[in-house]
């Protein structure tokens, strides 16, 4: 009987991540994906490395800014283990506001010194105030990608197409996990299924599906647009192949993935207001995934009241950001190591006690 040290639950960019660290401080490790990994919210994600105070919560801003450091290092790993291009690029955002509404920390943002036009051309002119953030950007596709065939370099063993049902408990200690078709062991075991988090007995996580819509262009030519654009409207994310994503909604929808026409042609409008040059782009494709949401908006990270059994989820639209230390902190967790950073504020334990 084949036994793994640990059973990562989820193949998006967490749980790979997470395998990936794992492997490399010399765990066996197991990854067991419901579906094809990497396909879920990885594979939706704009890709905005987006740590500043306007986008993160004040109690999630420690780890934000500590994986974004961590990125270009993150980075270069991965491309060298897996020889994938993971497009990170490090132009910066420009955040455009409500003129007199809001004014970002200027720690992180910077009001232009050079004229918009000099910096984006095909930008349109009416705007309100802008401000450039020292933000990067990077390929979600690309990174799971990267991720994948990273952890598998490293001997990690992956199981796609069957979902987990339940953790299984003998004597209170983990033992490993039933799936719909067999059962693997192991002694630890982490969940790391995003929004499906909460379907796996017997912890019930109070994740939750939240929708988000989005469209992608092939721009006019790879130049058109440098920056990455974030308004209270639409955020435009550029890529090195000429490709440009739109979007996106955030929706309750309960797990439906569909993409409504309508809301389709918002977006598409909305990105033409800021860009006109792609009123006449290629649509290439659109999409909708569905982020983990919890109910503060913050991650659960940590250990829970079972022996053995640990949890990495609830990441929101910081998935992608959050990776590099998610996998770093979790790795300590389930190594007995105790975490560089305070997990307290995202413990399982804190819905049990609203609860209470």
């Amino acid at each position: 009987m084949k036994t793994w040290d640990v059973i990562v639950i989820g193949g998006g960019v967490i749980g790979l991540s997470l395998a990936w660290e794992l492997r490399k401080q010399g765990a066996s490790v197991l990854v067991v994906e419901r579906g094809e990994p990497g396909h879920e919210a990885s594979r939706a994600a704009g890709g905005m490395l987006a740590n500043c105070a306007d986008e993160t919560p004040a109690a999630l801003q420690p780890l934000a800014n500590a994986s974004a450091e961590m990125y270009p290092e993150f980075v270069h790993q991965l491309q060298d283990e897996s020889d994938v291009n993971v497009d990170l690029r490090s132009d910066g955002t420009l955040l455009f506001v409500p003129p007199g509404n809001y004014t970002p920390d200027i720690h992180v943002a910077t009001p232009l010194s050079t004229p918009l036009a000099d910096i984006e051309p095909a930008l349109a002119r009416e705007t309100g105030p802008a401000f450039l953030l020292q933000e990067r950007s990077v390929c979600p596709r690309a990174l799971t990608e990267a991720t994948l065939k990273a952890a598998k370099h490293r001997g990690a063993d992956v199981s796609s197409g069957s979902r987990v049902l339940s953790v299984n408990v003998v004597d209170g200690h983990v033992t490993g996990v039933t799936t719909e078709k067999t059962s693997y062991y192991a002694s630890r075991v982490v969940n790391c299924a995003g929004a499906w988090a909460g379907m796996v007995g017997p912890c019930p996580f109070p994740t939750r599906p939240v929708k988000g819509q989005m469209v992608c262009f092939a721009m006019p030519s790879r130049e058109l647009l440098k920056h990455v654009v974030r308004s209270p409207e639409i955020y435009l994310i550029p890529r090195s192949d000429g490709r440009l994503l739109a979007g996106a909604t955030v929706e309750e929808a309960g797990f439906d993935k569909r993409t409504i026409p309508d809301t389709i042609q918002q977006l598409r409008r909305a990105a033409i207001s800021r860009l006109p040059a792609l009123s006449t782009a290629h649509v290439l494709e659109d999409w909708a995934g569905l982020r983990p949401g919890t109910p503060d908006g913050l991650p659960i990270l940590g250990s829970t009241s079972i022996p053995g059994y640990f949890v990495a989820t609830g990441h929101f639209r910081d998935g992608i950001l959050l990776a590099p230390i998610t996998a770093r902190i979790m790795a300590q967790v389930i190594g007995g190591i105790r975490a560089e950073h305070d997990l307290a504020p995202f413990s399982v334990e804190r819905f049990a006690l609203r609860a209470a």
